[in-house]
């Protein structure tokens, strides 16, 4: 079975249980905790406060880090790529683009990577979501976390 085209509109990936649940379950209790904190006030509310806040920043981090990770893997792969699909005068300069460029340039196709690669490092293309507006033929990364 094939997965769906991807493109720009429908590219990012929303995991219902972590980005809506979780967010509204963590961040919910820790409003209120602090609320009570703040109008009626004992050292065992605000203990409660900073264990919620720790479990805030728990799962914060727990998105944050593997998603830190996975833009490494990107920026190898597509490094890896970029040496094998531009012309010799551009190799030099992969350098200079950043990790945020190589992770939306992920999206082109091998075709079209090129004269956006041009594109980037001529500053014509500057933001992620320019990047990935500007590409064409939509190269789909369905096992991105």
């Amino acid at each position: 079975m094939s997965e769906s085209p991807q493109s720009f509109e429908n590219h990012a990936k929303i995991v219902p249980g972590y980005h809506r649940w979780t967010a509204a379950l963590v961040a919910i209790p820790t409003l209120y905790f602090a609320y009570r904190a703040a109008f009626d006030f004992s050292v065992d509310r605000l203990a409660l406060v900073l264990f919620a806040v720790g479990v805030v920043l728990t799962a914060t981090y727990t998105r944050v880090f593997p998603l830190g990770v996975q833009d490494r893997v990107i920026r190898l792969e597509e490094r890896m790529r970029l040496e094998r699909l531009l012309p010799a005068e551009l190799r030099s300069r992969i350098p200079d683009l950043t990790t945020r460029q190589l992770v939306s340039l992920r999206f082109a196709s091998d075709e079209e990577l090129p004269d956006l690669v041009r594109r980037v490092l001529a500053g014509e293309l500057a933001q992620r979501n320019d990047i990935k507006k500007a590409i064409r033929s939509w190269r789909a990364d369905h096992q991105r976390i």
